[in-house]
């Protein structure tokens, strides 16, 4: 079992000498993976709900530092040399699907082939609204500006005809050290598990009990077998809460027979904003050694 950092982006991370601190440190102690958030803008007002609180609105406020993902990323790149990159989530479809192909790209060639480009299709209707991209089908958006990347990652002179987004005989380099970069599905909903399932190569749903990431799973196992995929190739990553409590072993036992391969938790509830070299050392000992052979 795997052990992932979320939210790694914010709070004591959001500046320089905190992101060198923490990702020097999380990759000394065996962690496997950063992941990043995004917004681009905070809306001083808004209706649209936000799903990982009960009260409906983001943690923090407008004066919260959200950094860009892959710039972020490309700063942990350069202080680091294995530990994974991943955005958890970028908002696909906020993006221009061939701009953002050669940004991803160029990253995960640079960091040679460590991106994780975990995407989603956004929540925050009025981000939509101040970038002038339309709300209305983002799903299917997404799901078209995923298929252009992977050909232009896939070969010169690609051609894609889509409803978003076309282009013919392009070229566009570097291409990815691995010949593509991983694409994780997020998001908690069934339309995401289905995602996941057609076109994803990971699935990482941001809350959920162990009764509703089962039923999520099986929905990505049985769209992935609909569509003739393998199941078991889509990589799941989940939280559970009982890993930080007296039996983190139990906790990782119980994920790993649901399928699921990396665990994660905030990056700022593990590692805090002081001693961070101590606090990753004790995670070493206390749960990512003890959770390593599951």
């Amino acid at each position: 079992m795997k052990l992932g950092l979320a939210f790694a982006n914010t709070g004591p991370f959001a500046e320089a000498e905190g992101v060198v601190q923490m990702a020097v440190a999380a990759e000394q102690a065996g962690v496997e993976s950063v992941w990043t958030v995004e917004h681009v803008i905070w809306p001083s007002t808004y209706d649209s709900a936000y799903p990982y609180s009960p009260t409906g609105k983001m943690p923090g406020d407008k004066t919260s530092s959200i950094p860009d993902p892959l710039v972020w990323l490309a700063f942990v790149a350069a202080h680091t040399t294995t530990l994974q990159l991943g955005t958890g989530i970028v908002i696909l479809p906020e993006r221009n699907p061939v701009v953002f192909a050669k940004e991803v790209a160029t990253l995960d060639r640079l960091s040679k082939g460590r991106m994780q480009l975990g995407i989603g299709v956004g929540w925050l209707e009025e981000e939509f609204d101040a970038l002038g991209i339309s709300w209305a089908r983002r799903g299917a958006r997404t799901d078209d500006y995923v298929h252009a990347m992977r050909a232009l990652w896939g070969s010169d002179d690609a051609s894609y005809d889509g409803e978003f987004v076309s282009f013919e005989d392009v070229s566009s380099n570097p291409k990815p050290a691995n010949g593509t970069v991983p694409v994780v599905i997020g998001g908690h909903s069934a339309a995401a598990a289905k995602r996941a399932g057609r076109l994803g190569d990971g699935f990482f749903p941001g809350k959920g009990s162990i009764a509703e990431l089962t039923e999520m799973i099986d929905i990505v196992r049985q769209t992935a077998a609909a569509h003739d995929r393998d199941a078991d190739a889509i990589e799941i990553t989940a939280a559970h809460p009982g890993l930080f409590g007296d039996d983190p072993v139990g906790a990782a036992q119980e994920l790993d027979s649901l399928g699921v391969t990396r665990t994660i938790a905030p990056a700022f509830m593990l590692l805090g904003s002081e001693g961070v070299e101590a606090k990753a050392t004790e995670l070493a000992e206390k749960i990512i050694a003890p959770i390593a052979n599951i």
